[in-house]
């Protein structure tokens, strides 16, 4: 079995995954532009919080299985997992992963398997080969696949360790090959494909979410007019044996599922729609919050004559993590600010923000005038008010039983 592993890229996938794969007995090059985050990791610690991380990197770190640096070096298994942002206009930004295939070039070698892990649009996966053919590399003897990381933040090593993965080669040799190294460290099933069906798949899995999502934030747009509790409404429709309604909430966040359907509508305009219209649901949906939030604010200011205090409960992408990425509620939070809100914020999983105040729970009530409730967090299940508003159903957090 190969030995040496260079990941490239130490975020929330690539971290995780170096740290597991150093676990089970590889020598593990970690590379990443950053150089806080190197010495951070080369000191045994994380820069950010999932359960059983820092533990598997000090442990790592110390026997030498694994390293952090600011550049590549040879191995017989380069991973990237580099993020891929969209621009302005939504198109897919794919920079960051030719970048780093472009600084692997040199290190390149007969035999090796070159991995990307990163959410990538159709495609992208043949544009790497040929990359390295037009570098003179012969890619008869380098192994290149797609396999997309599918991993709930907050769970992510148990989650690497069993998921079912898929594999997309560019030849059915290189995906047999790279499926066998997977097998060495997932205890999921693997599944085999080419590499268009690959890089699809994971845009699906996550275009299909965004889609339910979208219905359920049109239900509680719905429900909000005709002063109907959309939790109990949802709860009900499950209880239909093939029924299963996703909760609403402020809108869509998250580094996969408010990101990846732009990388299939943008190549896919005319086939797209239904998968469109949900993604302007849920931006559509922030921004319905928003305007809740201003016409509660305004009435407050008209009856008692002063500017209200306005609490935001929550500002993570999603319940019990501290992962902010394209977080609607911080959307909602900088939106009401640059409208000269008065806007506090508590957050149990961060301590501070640069530009959002911070503050504890107890403050945070003593303080507000008006409390919304954006994230669902553990901390938060108690009996709201009933003047609050409530865009994560914490109301049905509270009565579960």
């Amino acid at each position: 079995m190969n030995k040496t592993v260079c990941v490239v890229g130490l975020g929330y996938i690539g971290l995780p995954t170096a740290a597991i794969l150093a676990d089970k007995g590889f020598i593990v090059h970690g590379v990443d532009i950053l150089k806080s985050k190197i010495e951070t990791i080369n000191s045994g610690k994380s820069y950010f919080y999932e359960p059983g991380l820092k533990q598997l990197i000090k442990k790592n770190i110390n026997n030498k299985r694994l390293t952090a640096n600011l550049s590549p070096k040879e191995a017989d298994i380069f991973i990237i997992a580099v993020p891929t942002p969209f621009k302005k206009n939504y198109t897919p930004n794919i920079d960051f992963v030719i970048a780093s295939i472009e600084s692997i070039l040199p290190y390149i070698k007969k035999n090796n398997i070159i991995i990307i892990e990163s959410t990538i649009p159709v495609g992208t996966t043949k544009k790497v080969e040929e990359l390295l053919k037009n570098n003179n590399l012969d890619t008869s003897n380098i192994h290149i696949a797609h396999c997309p990381e599918r991993v709930l933040p907050g769970n992510i090593i148990k989650e690497l360790k069993e998921n079912d993965r898929i594999v997309g080669g560019t030849n059915l040799e290189s995906t047999k090959i790279i499926a066998n190294f997977y097998k060495s460290f997932v205890r999921g099933e693997v599944f085999i494909t080419d590499d268009k069906t690959a890089e699809l798949a994971k845009l699906t899995e996550n275009s299909f979410r965004d889609v339910n999502i979208a219905f359920a934030n049109e239900l509680s747009m719905i429900c909000e007019r005709e002063k109907i509790n959309v939790w109990d409404l949802i709860k009900l429709a499950n209880k239909h044996p093939r029924v299963n309604i996703l909760n609403p909430g402020a809108g869509v966040g998250g580094h996969c599922i408010a990101v990846d359907p732009w990388f299939i509508i943008k190549s896919n305009e005319n086939e797209s729609k239904i998968i469109k219209k949900a993604r302007e649901v849920n931006l559509n949906k922030t921004k319905w919050v928003i305007e809740k939030i201003k016409k509660s604010a305004l009435s407050y200011e008209k009856k008692k004559n002063k500017k209200p205090t306005i609490c935001c409960m929550g500002l993570s992408y999603k319940p019990d993590v501290n992962d902010l990425r394209e977080s609607p509620s911080i959307q909602i939070v900088q939106s009401l600010l640059e409208q000269n809100f008065k806007v506090i914020a508590v957050e149990p999983n961060i301590d501070k923000h640069k530009n959002i105040s911070i503050v504890k729970y107890e403050e945070g009530i003593r303080k507000a005038d008006i409390i919304v409730w954006l994230v669902a967090h553990k901390e938060f299940k108690f009996i709201k008010r009933n003047d609050d508003l409530d865009f994560c159903g914490i109301s049905e957090t509270i009565y579960k039983t």
